[in-house]
Parts: C-alpha cells; structure tokens; sequence
C-alpha cells in the first residue's frame, strides 16, 4: 500500500454510481478508495480518513436485509457526507424518519438551495441534480437543519454543523448534476479540509519506491499483453528493478490482426527489457474448444495465462513475484465489498486458487483507466502506445459470441480491422475512446451475386467516455458507417449483415461479454 497523506473512504452501499464519486473526488487531487459497507471501527481508525462519503444503493433502510454501517461511525469525528441512500442511512441511523414517497423522484430536478451552507458555497439559491430515489428524509435527526429542498422533497439536503455531518438526497457525482463536482469540492475542501495531495508524478515517485523496497533484488514476472495497463506496469516495474524483470508476452491467439508482432516490435526496439513471447494460441484454443458461457471463457484464460507464467518462470529459474496490469474498475466489476459482480476480469476473478508465485503485485490496482494514461505519460512511454485502443485481456474470446474456433477468429480479426482503418481514416478514432466489431452468434439469410447465403452478423461498438465506468454510444456519420459495412461484407468471407450497437454503459458494459 502506497503512503498516502490524505484519504477519503467510500462507503459501497450498492448504488450505480459509487465507482464515479470515487473518480470525482480523485478529480480533485484527492485519494479515494471503495470499501465495503461494514468496514468495521477498527480498520476505519486504520486508514485515518480525512472524510468518508456513503454511496447511494438501491435498498430501503426499513428493509430486513438492508445493508447498513455502525453507529459509532459518527462518533470519530471524522466528517462524513451521506449521497442518497446514505444520507436515508444517517438519518435512520441518528433518529430522524424516512419515509415511502407518494411519487418517485427521478431525473434533472431543480433543487432550492441554502447557499449559506459551506456544502453549497458558490452555488445560486436554485440547481439542478440529478435525483432517483423512492424513500425520502421525511424529518432530519435531533442537531440537523434543512439545507435544500424540491417541490416534492421537502430534506434534499441536510447539516449537523457541529459535528461535520452532510447529506444530500442527490447524486452530485453524475454529469446531469450542474456543477455536482462542486458540492464534492466543497465536502473536501471546506468541511474535511484537504490540500489536494494526490497527483500521478506522486504515484510514480511512491510506487518506484515502494516496489524497490517489496521487491529489491529478487525477480519479478511481467504479464505483458501490450495493452495499455500492462505496458504501463512493466516499464513502472522496469524503472524500480531493472534487468531483474523479465517480461512474458503470451500470445494466446486471441489478438488483433498482427498485434503479436507489433507488440513484439514495440518491446523488444523501444524498452531495454528482458523480453519473451510465448505462442500458445493452440494451447488456448483446445481449452476453449465448446465453451460458449462468457465467465468460463474468462476462467480458463485467466488460468491459462497464470499456468503459461509457471511453465516460463521455472525456465527462468526463481522468481519471487508476478507482476500483473490489474486496475481499479477491473476490481470494482469483479465485486468488490458488496457490490455485485459486473463480470470476472481475467487477472481478478479469474485466477486459479493457487499460483506458484511467492506473490502476485499489481502497482496499477488502485487507478482508473485515464489515471493509468497518465501514468505512463509520466513515466515517459510514447503517446501513441499510452492512448493505444483498449483491449481486454480475454481477447477476441469475450468478443466472439457462442464457441470460439480459428475460423471465427480469422473472421472477426478481418472484420475488426476493417472497422478500425475506417475510423483511423475518417479521424475519428481521436474523439471515440474504443472501438471494434463483435461477431456474433446470429446467422441470417441474405443475398449476393444472386445467391442465397446464410451467413454471420458483425456488430459494431464505438463509446465515449472518460473514465470507461460509463459511457455513450457514439454517433458515427452515417457515410462512414455505411462505408464499413459495405467493406466488411464484401472482403470478409461468411459475414452478410452489420449492426452498430447503440447502447450506452450503462445499462450495457463498453464490452459484450
């Protein structure tokens, strides 16, 4: 764990935005981490907040299995700043009522404001946020005062001055929210008094130290898939050990076309590194002959790659630590606390009970995607290799609906870079954050040179988005979408129709599988 001066826990009560009022407040230059409900007093005192947030969640306080914190949370002294379900929770909690509304509040709602409020510093007396929500603050606790409210809210907002209790009914963390970062700034800056510490150059002088000290002169594995995440751990890695890292590309089939030779290319001319590629796509394919559910796809190569890593370390000879690119939204959707499980990331809830690896570092686990960025920005890595499209460590696997063979693959690899050169050529790939084609499982009659064919549907996926938490469906000119099309169906054998998904995340993920 990195020495951090300052600290906001997130308390996870199962609420849809809980991952984005963590980036909001990293936003601010403020460290922040999502723990579980029922973190206890203890591990609380532990970490020395400087605040802590409660998260929204679906629940209702009066519920039998409604999730809930100790009382005595609120007796530490530490300021504490309740978003929807958790300001319900404080104020069930301290004696005040909740209560079923007549009508359920949801969407862009005007709030009246108390601006005097050091929460609403800045603010007019009247703003819109974003509100969804069932149960309400019918009466605030014993010491607390309104300080905002709607038509049908009537405690949207509420204080114990005092004793540095805040909660608000609203989500200010979503961009529906006017000036929601705001509300989160003010929390942090007026009420718990941050300085505003947490910077990535800090990451990478504290990480380099930290691992030099964990690892110093034993040996450490990389497991380098020439993504983002992982280039970025191994040149990290690489600037606090040295020659003692030895990065393992496993090429498991499941890439781009030629991205195995690319990555290769890059590693082996850019970086001093200890480098080795391992081709095991036949390996990988007798593994995923049949399997058709998407968690057992990502089981079986995350436990692959880990039994790839053995084979290669024994070769090597001792070697202490395996170092893998895991970051923080790959741990929040495998389930952290008690939130559900999202889907298994192959590096999280796809490893095997045992590895034999003394230990298993990850010095990217506590950052969101555009923090990893830059990170590597920092560390000096080339930007056309940091801002590189995301690619999932499953691969192709978990864009591949139903059974995987060679031939889909082949099928989706030409598909897939079709879409790509056509994005790159119509300069869009600089606004759209990730893009690629999934070949799905549906086949469909068509028609060409006069022929009846029943052949496969390519699916298109194009998203904006900031932090890869959410995200929106982007709005590709039709000119340029009707140009892949006509290309994939026409130089990619056995595809006869292209659909482009328009979902946004959420409610889908940014991937299909």
């Amino acid at each position: 764990m990195l020495e951090k001066k300052e600290l906001i826990l997130i308390l996870d009560f199962g609420g849809q935005y809980n991952q984005l009022i963590a980036r909001r407040v990293r936003e601010c230059n403020v460290y922040s981490e999502v723990v579980p409900y029922d973190i206890t007093i203890e591990k609380i005192k532990e970490k020395n907040p400087k605040g802590i947030i409660f998260t929204g969640g679906p629940a209702s306080v009066y519920g039998e299995d409604s999730p809930r914190c100790a009382k005595e949370i609120f007796e530490l002294g530490i300021p504490v700043l309740g978003i929807c379900y958790g300001m319900q929770l404080m104020t069930h909690i301290l004696g005040g009522n909740v209560a079923r509304a007549d009508k359920r509040e949801y969407g862009a709602t005007e709030v009246n404001i108390d601006n005097s409020s050091v929460l609403f510093e800045g603010f007019d007396t009247k703003n819109n946020f974003l509100m969804s929500h069932t149960d309400f603050v019918e009466t605030v606790p014993e010491g607390f005062k309104n300080i905002a409210s709607t038509d049908t809210c009537p405690n949207a907002g509420m204080e114990n001055k005092e004793r540095n209790l805040y909660g608000i009914q609203f989500h200010p963390e979503v961009n529906l929210s006017v000036n929601g970062t705001q509300v989160i700034k003010n929390f942090l800056f007026n009420i718990c008094k941050c300085s505003g510490d947490w910077t990535m150059s800090s990451f990478v002088q504290d990480s380099i130290k930290m691992l030099k000290e964990k690892i110093g002169d034993k040996k450490a594995l990389c497991a380098l898939s020439g993504g983002v995440d992982s280039s970025v751990a191994a040149v990290l890695l690489s600037k606090a050990i040295g020659k003692n890292l030895t990065c393992i590309f496993v090429d498991h089939g499941l890439l781009r076309k030629n991205e195995g030779d690319e990555v290769e290319k890059i590693f082996t001319e850019q970086y001093d590194l200890n480098f080795i590629r391992v081709n095991a796509k036949d390996r990988f394919l007798e593994k995923l002959a049949g399997v058709t559910d998407p968690e057992k796809k990502r089981k079986i190569i995350g436990e692959e790659f880990i039994r790839v890593f053995e084979q290669e370390a024994k070769k090597l000879g001792t070697i202490d630590f395996l170092v893998q690119g895991t970051i923080y939204p790959d741990v929040i959707e495998s389930g952290l606390g008690k939130s559900a499980v999202i889907k298994s990331h192959h590096n999280v809830g796809g490893l095997p009970d045992y590895v034999d690896f003394k230990e298993i570092v990850e010095p990217l686990r506590s950052l969101f995607k555009d923090e990893v960025r830059k990170t590597g920005l920092e560390l000096g890595i080339p930007e056309n290799l940091v801002f590189r499209q995301p690619f999932p460590g499953p691969g192709l696997a978990i864009r591949i609906i139903g059974d995987i063979t060679e031939d889909k693959l082949n099928i989706l690899k030409e598909a897939d870079s079709i879409f790509r050169e056509e994005i790159a050529n119509s300069g869009l790939h600089k606004s759209i954050n990730q893009y690629f084609a999934v070949l799905t499982n549906l086949r469909s009659v068509g028609v060409m040179g006069d022929e009846r064919t029943y052949d496969y549907t390519v699916a298109l996926r194009a998203v904006e988005t900031t932090d890869f938490m959410t995200g929106v469906w982007s709005r590709i000119p039709y000119d340029v979408l009707d140009k892949v099309s006509s290309r994939i169906v026409n130089e990619v054998d056995h595809v006869n129709r292209v659909c482009y998904d328009i979902t946004s995340k959420p409610p889908a993920t940014i991937e299909w599988e």
